[in-house]
């Protein structure tokens, strides 16, 4: 071996193009971008030399925090070699993650130090991405500290001693056969020492409602229990920290602030206190590769959670205290159990196409899914498992997996071997398709055939996937009979002894994370009594397979010319994404004392995981008034395809639409006479799109080809945008746009189906405009950036094209949302000569595409910004449709 590595995960911190930096701009995270070059963390290696104290060359890997030393004579096998290794180690701020330092004086110090990678026939090299995964030899260390007197400390080492001196005081940490050492230093001794016979614990789990003395009983508990159905911890102590909990906390309705918090706080504290232990005891004693391997532990600690819960707390519901809240218990998300959550957020992913394989290595999940849903589905399998082959089975393996393994490198192939051997029945589709794959689990009885004695059950397998299946038989909603069924292909029908059943019940215990529940049951009472029948509910519910939802909600929308229009709204969509969707919402105007709303009815289909991944079909209709007495209805059937690449963290897209947009007007006869209407207030309007779309905080790429045809013209455009996001924090963006018209046949008075220069007409109803048809007034100051997208409004005569136009719009930034724009573009009519336009100001571009302020200072109006009335010259971008408002938020996660 001629050279070694080792991890330098402080180092991580230390620009923007280390793998974690990138990472965050994958997840729109832009705090380690735009962070001050002194509130960086790095590492500086001030020597390195070997036994013979000859110096050593070294350098770093690509993603700037793994270093790479060449040994000055190889190393072979059975050898040992001493190197000396002196550095510096420079904290950052905890506000990238929870490592380092606070403005309180306290400090948390995780993966800060050199380790040597793992080399197991090959180097296994891994960047820090934020998932807390560091892979690292197994080491006996020595730390001896040196902190000030005012600092109190806590480890996951052993502390053997504190030493005092004027100022300061030492203490000598010591680990063997550890991983990496974790220190935190507070100003405020907020630890306390729980000596179990089980094991030692130090935490500063926060429970303020919960006394000292039940949260000691309440941990003894706990010790009991992950000695029983886990084993004994080890190490001399465990370190149960508040901060490893808020890393990894419980996701859901825990992290509602404390004045609704909806558990009993004995049972807040349990959980809370379960988690974060199963999760230390695991990563400080199963040596597994955490980046490749993680779902084993994973699946263990969140069984045994489960289990937990089984155990103390079987009648505990999902949302706690408000399942007795009149107006809340009615829905059928408060009669969940606390447990049936593990499938519930599993299938949030899986119902979006988005869910991945359980083998998948960490760095190449998706967010929620390496936070939430692949710990879930893992702690699932496992309960499945138990389901099938006996819970006795599995305990017992997991028992005998830690006994044997633990303080050992291991591998899943050692998990699963042990598995195997604790049963004669075959559970290989555990590993093969559940473990490994991404297919989904789906059937449904098809058909029930009855005789005096005897039920002809046929289950059809929807995916193909080949596990087995759990059949209820119930009476009176209690279980009279309970079947497994396997190797089921197609469809296959199987002969059950009748007991008295009214209603079969496929996967009746939730124990299988099924994709559709909706076609599990079965009445034997006839035919009528398998109907389901319609549940009207108030808001958005979970699924009640037994049921028809209807879900209703009152509305209450917004523009100028209907004023304010409460409704109502019906429609089907609950928490999880169904394919068929439909979506009602009847209102009524009080200004034009008419009826508005709108309907649709549309159907996603997943074709595929990656490339042509989805096709969407619907049937919109709306209608609303866009001017005073003058009301538009719209009509449009469309189609969508949709790709995405195998990666399913890229933020890549493409997207290909068809759609025929049918408009029928009433118009006012002023607008008739004033010449702002065509010649005939309906039409219809062809419209084929491609968008193709790569969205990243540092680099945003995107462009759009549109063709419309329509009774009376023909046209095209295409629109490119570009942002960069520099090095020094500065901004740029452009755009480019061009459009023209392949034939026009509309009389050249008429600009409503032009291209614009500043505020498009929208005559496809697309964009959300408060006043959509006010030439004057703070409503016709609002901005949608599309088609030529200047900020001024410039002369009447070249405003609108119904030629052809081409511009650009670039911006960037002066100082933090501060920006300066400019716009260029040439704008050529029928039959007149083009004009170059352009335009300058100022933008606050508080959030990027969703509120913003334009200030124009120079155009072709001259000095804008002192000319008259300049307060009506200010354009704004305002978004306040909530599904966008909600995706800023979720698009990290997703």
């Amino acid at each position: 071996m001629e050279t070694l590595y080792f991890n330098d995960w402080a180092h991580s911190y230390s620009d923007k193009n280390t793998g974690l930096a990138k990472r965050f701009a994958d997840e729109f995270r832009r705090s380690l971008h735009l962070a001050k070059d002194s509130e960086r963390g790095r590492t500086l290696i001030i020597s390195a030399v070997d036994n013979d104290y000859r110096g050593l060359q070294l350098d770093r890997t690509a993603e700037k925090d793994i270093i790479r030393i060449k040994l000055n004579e190889p190393l072979g096998p059975g050898e040992s070699a001493k190197l000396f290794i002196t550095y510096n180690v420079k904290l950052p701020p905890k506000k990238y993650t929870d490592y380092g330092y606070t403005n309180r004086n306290s400090y948390y110090l995780k993966d800060w130090y050199l380790t040597p990678a793992v080399f197991d026939g090959e180097w296994q090299l891994y960047s820090n991405h934020d998932l807390e995964d560091l892979y690292t030899g197994v080491t006996n260390t020595t730390i001896n500290i040196t902190y000030p007197s005012r600092l109190f400390i806590a480890s996951n080492y052993g502390v053997l001693g504190n030493t005092e001196f004027p100022n300061g005081q030492q203490s000598q940490l010591i680990g063997k056969n550890r991983k990496s050492c974790e220190i935190i230093l507070e100003p405020e001794n907020r630890f306390v020492t729980h000596v179990t016979n089980q094991m030692t614990i130090v935490t500063d789990i926060d429970a303020p409602k919960y006394d000292e003395i039940s949260q000691g009983i309440s941990i003894l508990k706990i010790s009991e229990f992950i000695a029983e159905n886990l084993g004994q911890y080890p190490h001399s102590q465990l370190l149960v920290s508040e901060i490893e909990y808020r890393k990894n906390p419980l996701y859901g309705l825990n992290q509602l602030p404390r004045f609704i918090r909806p558990y009993e706080e004995q049972f807040q504290f349990e959980m809370k206190f379960l988690k974060t232990a199963l999760r230390s005891i695991l990563n400080e004693s199963i040596y597994l590769n955490p980046r490749k391997e993680q779902w084993v532990n994973d699946a263990i600690a969140n069984y045994l959670m489960i289990a937990y819960v089984e155990q103390y707390y079987s009648d505990q519901k999902l949302l706690g205290k408000l399942s007795n809240i009149w107006g809340i218990r009615s829905f059928n998300l408060a009669k969940m159990d606390f447990n049936e959550q593990y499938p519930f957020l599993y299938m949030l992913t899986a119902r979006r196409n988005q869910d991945q394989p359980l083998s998948t290595p960490q760095d190449s999940l998706l967010r929620f899914n390496q936070k939430i849903a692949n710990k879930y589905k893992a702690g699932l399998g496992l309960a499945y498992l138990a389901s099938y082959i006996g819970k006795d089975k599995v305990d017992s393996s997991i028992k005998t997996f830690y006994k044997f393994y633990k303080k050992n490198r291991v591998k899943t192939l050692d998990f699963e071997s042990i598995l195997k051997r604790s049963t004669d029945i075959d559970i290989n589709w555990f590993f093969q398709e559940y473990v490994s794959t991404d297919r989904r689990i789906d059937f449904k009885i098809k058909e029930v055939e009855k005789t005096e004695d005897s039920l002809y059950v046929t289950l059809k397998n929807k995916k193909g996937t080949n596990v087995p299946i759990s059949l209820f038989g119930l009476r009176n909603d209690s279980v009279v009979s309970k079947y497994w069924f396997n190797n089921i292909e197609d469809q296959e029908t199987f002969t059950i002894p009748r007991n008295g059943e009214e209603r079969l019940v496929l996967n009746y215990d939730q124990k299988i994370p099924e994709f559709n529940q909706r076609d599990n049951w079965k009445s034997l009472k006839g035919f009528f009594s398998s109907n389901k029948k319609l549940k009207f509910t108030f808001f958005r519910d979970s699924e009640n397979p037994y049921y028809n939802q209807v879900f209703y909600v009152p509305v209450l929308n917004f523009n100028i010319y209907d004023g304010w229009t409460p409704g109502l709204r019906l429609y089907n969509k609950t928490f999880l994404e169904r394919p068929f969707v439909y979506d009602v919402a009847p209102s009524y105007s009080f200004r034009e004392k008419a009826f508005v709303g709108y309907g649709s009815f549309s159907y996603r289909q997943y074709l595929n995981k990656s490339g042509l991944y989805v096709a969407n079909y619907r049937i919109r209709g709306s209608t609303s008034h866009f001017d005073v007495n003058s009301r538009y209805s719209t009509f449009t059937p469309s189609m969508s395809l949709g790709w995405r690449p195998k990666d399913l963290r890229s933020n890549k897209r493409q997207f290909l639409s068809f759609r025929y947009i049918n408009i029928f007007r009433d118009l006012d006869e002023g607008l008739i006479a004033a010449g702002n209407a065509p010649d005939t207030p309906d039409y219809s309007v062809f419209n084929a799109r491609y968008i193709n779309i790569d969205n990243n905080i540092v680099d945003y790429k995107s462009w759009v080809l549109d063709f419309q045809q329509a009774d009376k013209f023909t046209k095209l455009s295409l629109e490119a945008e570009y942002r960069k996001l520099f090095e020094n924090n500065t901004q740029f963006n452009i755009r480019f746009y061009a459009g023209k018209f392949l034939w026009n046949n509309i009389d050249p008075e008429i600009d409503f189906f032009n291209f614009a220069l500043d505020r498009p007409k929208d005559y496809l109803f697309d964009y959300n405009y408060l006043g959509r048809s006010e030439e004057t007034g703070i409503y016709s100051q609002q901005i949608i950036i599309a088609e030529g997208g200047f900020k001024s409004i410039l002369d009447e005569r070249y405003r609108f094209s119904n030629d052809w136009i081409a511009t650009v719009n670039t911006s960037v930034n002066l100082w933090k949302w501060v920006e300066m724009y400019g716009d260029l573009g040439y704008v050529k009519n029928r039959g007149v000569d083009g004009k170059f336009v352009y335009d300058s100001g100022i933008r606050a571009n508080l959030v990027t595409d969703y509120f913003e302020l334009y200030f124009p200072v120079y155009s072709n109006n001259g000095w804008e910004i002192a000319q008259p009335d300049y307060g009506e010259k200010i354009r704004f971008i305002v978004t306040v449709d909530i599904k966008t408002l909600i995706g800023l938020f979720t698009r990290k996660w997703f």
